[in-house]
């Protein structure tokens, strides 16, 4: 490995790019970008963990490690799913791996052989994981770790702030389309805003679609099925 490391301007300006990015995808792509030209790895990917367990990649530098993450889901272990680690975790041989023996064994078929995860935790509680891969067998020291970890700090902050930026406005465009449809259907029918929406709350839940889907069906056909 280079023993080159970041000065603290270089990390200044990394977590400054990080910060700016427009979206969690365009962030997570930035985090798996640098921390494998700093770390020197050959792959990458950032997986948030959803409700109930539910793990999503959001960013990812090759199929490779799409089809890693896959896996845990269809084996039900690895990494993302256990909570016998904290915030860095490190595995020079993946095909001896005890913790994980199905997933690793799996994993290593596919040609990845050594594996720094990292927690990405902005308010200690773990939101998602980076996952960094080597080709080639390489044992990681504690530079490696708290060098990843101290990256990671700053990416899981910019994810989280990225991320809830994305949902208010997912919000805020929910709200503008429920009362674009409100408003059809009350000059359609005659109908106050109460009644309107009423009418999309049961048609949202008799045909199990969100409100947000059915208000985006109305505006976008100005009609809707009749409810049986």
């Amino acid at each position: 490995m280079n023993d080159t490391r970041l000065d603290h301007h270089e990390l200044a300006d990394l977590v400054e790019e990080l910060h700016a990015a427009d979206s969690p995808q365009e962030t997570a792509e930035q985090v798996i970008k640098n921390l494998c030209e700093i770390l020197e790895m050959d792959h990458a990917v950032v997986t948030m963990i959803r409700g109930r367990g539910r793990l999503e990649t959001v960013a990812a530098t090759g199929d490779v490690v799409v089809r890693a993450e896959q896996l845990q889901c269809e084996l039900s272990e690895g990494p993302c799913l256990s909570d016998s680690w904290d915030q860095t975790l490190r595995s020079g041989d993946l095909s001896v791996e005890k913790r994980w023996p199905r997933w690793a064994s799996a994993v290593a078929d596919l040609g990845l052989s050594s594996l720094l995860g990292v927690s990405l935790s902005p308010d200690d509680r773990r939101i998602g994981v980076v996952s960094l891969y080597s080709k080639s067998a390489r044992f990681f020291n504690e530079d490696d770790a708290a060098l990843a970890h101290l990256f990671a700090r700053h990416a899981a902050l910019a994810i989280a702030k990225a991320e809830h930026q994305a949902n208010l406005v997912y919000a805020l465009d929910a709200r503008k389309l429920i009362g674009q449809a409100q408003g059809i259907l009350m000059e359609r029918y005659d109908l106050d805003d109460a009644r309107a929406f009423e009418v999309l709350r049961r048609y949202s839940q008799h045909h199990n679609l969100k409100l947000r889907n059915v208000a985006e069906m109305l505006v976008s056909t100005r009609n809707l099925p009749p409810i049986t």
